[in-house]
């Protein structure tokens, strides 16, 4: 059995400047179509660039995923991936879902 994929192998992808393998891996994270996870990761990717500040929000989502804070993972999902409310609720369920 392969080993599941992670927030850390779409943050590699993305750091690595893989965005296609980037975007495919947030496809199956977040459970977003594939036009969502390309603009999601490409804002992620443009967030990146802005300095560490933004890097300790995204490596707080484990954290907030740990302790199931869905109200917490929603509003990381927004800011770190540009998602609307509605598509970072079901990306949040998606996401606690595979963590269980």
């Amino acid at each position: 059995m392969a080993d599941p994929v992670t927030f850390r192998d779409f943050a590699m992808a993305s750091m690595d400047g893989d965005g296609s393998a980037a975007s495919g891996l947030l496809q199956t994270l977040l459970g977003v179509d594939d036009p969502t996870a390309r603009a999601a990761t490409a804002h992620f990717r443009a967030q990146m660039a802005t300095g560490q500040a933004f890097m300790m929000k995204a490596m707080g989502m484990r954290t907030v995923v740990e302790a199931r804070d869905q109200a917490a993972l929603v509003t990381l999902l927004e800011e770190c991936f540009a998602l609307p409310t509605d598509v970072a609720t079901r990306a949040a369920g998606v996401v606690l879902a595979r963590h269980t």
